[in-house]
């Protein structure tokens, strides 16, 4: 008999003592069942809402201890899963996210994070991020909305760029708060910047780097690109020296004076840093000189509305149909007339007819020919003991091919001729 949930509470025995009829619950029974009641309406989350700002990175983990509750058998008071759950997150009615997000969840017992930079095209317009949280051992599953109201920034975008390249760190270590911090530090004391924010965060193997050996806890390696509101220090463009740039083309490690400031914990490849000044770039746009293999301005595409009328297509498949049907037929007629009604035909199909009958003729008559047997099959007696000595072949034996004179065989008890020896003595 099936029983509802709400009776795995406990025996209905530990009741009061006056009988199963009796609906009052013992203190303890109606606490854990206010409980399970509290957490099944608590289940129903609403949507979180996030503000970030255009130009900068955005960074939501999507924690794991914040979705066990929602996958029955419900845990009680002081009990730890620990089931394997995953993500998938998608914008709502599409089935991946905008193009700036992105997401990465190393194990099924990790937390999953989303990370980006957000665009000034998405100013103003919320962006609905699907999150689906699956339980890898119960199968179960749970939605929630993630809003993302892109906000603007003071100073979008930031006019001096730098990116950095870290061999030592993956990208979900790169994007714990703690770690992010201690790097934005590491950056502020060399840069000594007003204003510096993390602009993005790439992993190497999104910009074709190879995964690397699982040797000596080797790193993929992770892109942070910061930006401020000053031009780059002294040792920020001591990576623009001749003799660092010739270190570099030699696969040496160049040398910085405030390298040692990050060396502690971020190991940064030099030789891969990127300065951007965004003031000093000059618009590299050219006017097209219209010519031979240039096609003229076609304008933007305008697709077709949707309130085009159907179109029928039946008379053009009757008419590739019908049309090559018709040419067929006519050949197939004068085909026809000229072979049946004309005496050139006529004589042309009693000549071929004559040939065949002439062929079939000839055909049966070669069936039913004798051939006389060559004298060296028929059976002959032998010479001593009499006896008659079968020919070689049998009566289906095919006579065209066989040779006049067989060679003879030295039958064992056929008469030796004797043979003239060159001492002159004759031997039997």
């Amino acid at each position: 008999m099936l029983l509802f949930w709400w009776w795995e509470l406990g025996d209905p025995c530990a009741w009061t003592g006056k009988g199963r009829g009796t609906l009052k619950m013992s203190p303890a029974t109606t606490g854990t069942f206010l409980l399970t009641v509290y957490t099944l309406f608590s289940k129903v989350h609403s949507d979180r809402n996030v503000y970030p700002s255009a130009g900068v990175l955005f960074v939501h983990v999507l924690e794991r201890e914040y979705f066990k509750g929602e996958f029955p058998p419900y845990p009680k008071p002081g009990e730890v899963s620990n089931d394997p759950i995953t993500f998938n997150t998608n914008l709502m009615g599409y089935p991946d996210r905008p193009g700036w997000l992105r997401y990465i969840q190393r194990t099924p017992y990790s937390d999953g994070v989303l990370y980006g930079s957000p665009t000034a095209e998405n100013v103003g317009k919320p962006t609905i991020i699907e999150i689906t949280a699956y339980n890898r051992r119960t199968f179960e599953t749970a939605r929630h909305n993630l809003i993302i109201n892109i906000m603007s920034a003071e100073e979008f975008p930031l006019p001096y760029q730098a990116e950095f390249f870290i061999k030592n760190m993956n990208v979900e270590e790169m994007l714990a708060s703690e770690v992010l911090g201690d790097f934005l530090g590491a950056v502020k004391n060399v840069w000594q910047p007003e204003r510096l924010n993390a602009i993005n965060i790439t992993s190497a193997l999104d910009r074709g780097g190879r995964v690397p050996l699982p040797i000596n806890d080797m790193k993929e390696g992770v892109y942070v690109m910061v930006g401020a509101d000053v031009a780059f220090s002294s040792c920020l463009r001591e990576v623009e020296n001749p003799q660092n740039q010739l270190r570099c083309s030699q696969e040496m490690e160049p040398v910085i004076t405030c390298d040692k400031k990050f060396r502690t914990q971020f190991h940064i490849d030099w030789c891969k840093i990127s300065l951007v000044d965004k003031t000093k770039q000059v618009s590299t746009y050219q006017e097209v000189v219209r010519g031979e293999g240039i096609l003229p301005d076609g304008g933007e595409y305008k697709p077709p509305s949707d309130s085009l009328k159907s179109r029928d297509y039946y008379t053009d498949f009757l008419v590739t149909l019908a049309v090559p049907s018709a040419v067929a037929l006519v050949l197939f007629l004068i085909l026809a007339y000229i072979m049946c009604c004309r005496r050139e035909g006529v004589i042309q199909l009693v000549h071929h007819s004559s040939i065949q009958k002439s062929t079939k003729e000839l055909r049966d008559m070669s069936k039913n020919r004798e051939i006389a047997w060559p004298l060296s099959t028929l059976p002959v007696f032998h010479p001593v003991t009499g006896e008659v000595i079968p020919p070689t072949h049998t009566d289906n034996y095919d006579s065209t091919n066989m040779p006049l004179m067989q060679a003879q065989q030295n039958l064992p008890h056929q008469t030796q001729i004797p043979q003239q020896q060159t001492t002159g003595k004759w031997y039997p």
